[in-house]
């Protein structure tokens, strides 16, 4: 089984990366891939640039990466109530040349942020939308809190009763 794993943000230092990857490691006998949104940066969608310059070669990348998958696992940074600029973009370029974006894949959708509601408001936008898009959500999970819940340097979450929740997850996905 070959997992995609991303975070919805440009961070370099993401949390919602390093929620993606350990919950990705949890697939047993997965193999991995964690994409990085940087890897994917493009001009700010808009249809006139698109019908000047056509559509950005790394959107079909993108779209080859969810092809490429079993499933998907992606943890949304929460900007202002919403999805980050960055995930934004590539997603509005990628459904216009694939509508169906994720494709049917089984998914996984997490949260995290350092506050309490875990990008909650965040997540419930991408439980409402995604299967519009052809997302076969399997389970979701937001994790509030993360530096109080998350040993950045074992790379897991240390919140036992949040693991186990993830580990739920993580079997309804596979």
């Amino acid at each position: 089984m070959k997992v995609l794993a991303f975070a919805a943000s440009n961070s370099k230092t993401s949390i919602n990366k390093q929620l993606a990857t350990y919950a990705a490691s949890l697939v047993k006998g997965a193999e991995v891939e964690v994409l990085d949104l940087n890897d994917y940066e493009m001009p700010i969608f808009s249809i006139d640039r698109e019908n000047e310059s056509g559509q950005p070669g790394l959107a079909q990348d993108f779209l080859e990466k969810i092809a490429s998958c079993d499933a998907l696992i992606i943890s949304f940074a929460e900007h202002n109530g919403f999805y980050s600029a960055a995930y934004k973009n590539i997603f509005d370029w990628c459904s216009r040349i694939q509508p169906k974006i994720f494709q049917g894949k089984p998914t996984l959708l997490m949260a995290t942020s350092p506050g309490g509601r875990g990008g909650a408001t965040v997540l419930a936008t991408a439980l409402a939308s995604m299967p519009r898009f052809a997302a076969d959500i399997r389970a979701s999970l937001s994790v509030p809190s993360f530096g109080e819940n998350f040993d950045v340097e074992k790379g897991c979450l240390s919140n036992e009763d949040l693991n186990q929740q993830l580990l739920a997850a993580v079997e309804l996905l596979v």
